[in-house]
């Protein structure tokens, strides 16, 4: 097919590796996926969803608002649970600036957030920082964008502060500095690592960025993905950026009710600065006039009567049991020097191979386990593309969201057995 019709982003973008590995599962019914970041099925809130939509649609005076066009910036009932719900998680009053109901925005999905800031604040060329490793899929915002990823160390606890000052010191010796726009965290519970940042790394990291604002000669924003917060089986939150001191000016966090609710819902949200909300406002006009109605307006009814907390706490108590069966059977069929990381949240357990060996895309180790019928996420695909340094290809994300707890058991007996003949 010819492409010189395209723009440079239509010839830019790449096959998402979210789309294959999609493709792979849903094509190969005896295939055990480990890969997919899906949440549990048979948790999902069926039941007080139909209830709560008859409520909406029962008469014309709550169910024609419902299906009729809404806000751009969202209804506004969503957007004040919204910041309520979030200054419950904070720990904050209703005067702080920063969980303002004004400077919330509801979206289709936190992913729409993600990529509408990227186009509001990112030209061509320009400069993200990202944990090595991070989000694959927002690295593939960034790609089709054609805005350049560097790479921060990431450690246990989250972002390594040392490596971050010395990438940005590099970048101002270079010239780049002037490119740098945003350092992105998806600080709770992180997908690949199930990592956590700590509130003390977060307030040094958001220090040095505004550091180095004036070598930049513009603001570097802290863009916070909380995308798994509320997936916590262990442990206490951690506070939000939002707390921080000049969090009103420097902090984007973005949320999602997808995977605390339901994915098929579709509903995000975002806390922004100005000016950038205007100018997200904006092109989330273009994109769609603002999300879809009746969605946000079963959420405010989940929100409002208590029955979103309580859906909340039982899919925690669910994750909590099947993260327990796959550390069990990681214990039982791994090879005992491949590192694991574990995590308090999330879905996700992260193996490192011994070096020398590689888990990636085109390793024998991925082949093998395709043919085995279980999939896993490479984790080199979970890297950015940064000169300075190689891509490690000896790591792998392993998910127990969608699974079922017989697939989570057999899926790493299989993935075990493949690792015993190459580790």
């Amino acid at each position: 097919m010819k492409t010189n019709v395209l723009s440079k982003m239509g010839r830019r973008t790449a096959v998402p590796p979210i789309s294959w590995l999609m493709h792979a599962a849903l094509s190969r019914p005896k295939l055990i996926s480990l890969a997919a970041g899906f949440t549990d099925n048979a948790t999902l809130p069926t039941e007080f969803s139909r209830k709560l939509l008859n409520e909406i649609l029962r008469s014309p005076k709550t169910g024609q608002p419902a299906l009729q066009y809404g806000i751009t910036a969202g209804e506004n009932n969503l957007r004040q649970l919204t910041a309520q719900h979030l200054q419950k998680l904070d720990g904050t009053g209703a005067k702080n600036k920063s969980h303002s109901p004004g400077r919330v925005m509801i979206t289709g999905g936190s992913q729409q957030l993600l990529y509408m800031t990227l186009e509001a604040l990112c030209d061509e060329g320009d400069i993200v920082l990202v944990e090595d490793p991070t989000y694959f899929v927002f690295l593939s915002i960034l790609q089709s964008c054609g805005i350049q990823a560097r790479g921060v160390k990431l450690e246990r606890d989250g972002l390594d502060l040392a490596h971050l000052e010395r990438v940005l010191e590099s970048l101002k010796r270079s010239g780049q500095l002037k490119r740098v726009k945003a350092l992105y965290l998806v600080s709770y519970f992180q997908n690949p690592t199930g990592a956590s940042t700590s509130i003390a790394k977060k307030a040094a990291a958001l220090k040095l960025l505004k550091k180095f604002e004036r070598a930049a000669g513009h603001p570097i924003y802290l863009l916070e993905d909380a995308a798994y917060r509320e997936l916590r089986y262990a442990g206490e939150d951690t506070k939000s950026a939002l707390t921080l001191p000049g969090a009103v000016e420097r902090v984007i966090y973005t949320g999602t009710y997808s995977k605390p609710f339901a994915p098929g819902a579709r509903v995000g949200f975002g806390i922004l600065p100005e000016p950038l909300f205007t100018a997200v406002q904006r092109i989330k006009g273009n994109h769609d006039f603002g999300t879809a109605n009746l969605l946000q307006q079963l959420l405010a009814r989940a929100l409002a009567s208590g029955l979103y907390d309580r859906h909340v706490a039982r899919i925690k108590r669910r994750y909590t049991q099947k993260a327990r069966v796959m550390k069990r059977a990681l214990a039982e069929h791994f090879p005992a020097n491949v590192e694991i990381w574990e995590s308090g949240g999330g879905l996700y357990f992260w193996a490192r191979l011994p070096k020398g060996i590689s888990a990636g895309v085109k390793s024998r180790v991925f082949q093998t386990a395709l043919k085995n019928d279980v999939l896993y996420v490479p984790g080199e695909l979970c890297y950015a593309d940064d000169p300075l340094r190689r891509k490690p290809d000896n790591e792998m994300r392993i998910s127990f969201g969608s699974a079922s707890e017989a697939n989570i058991r057999e899926g790493i007996k299989r993935l075990g057995a493949v690792l015993e003949k190459f580790v």
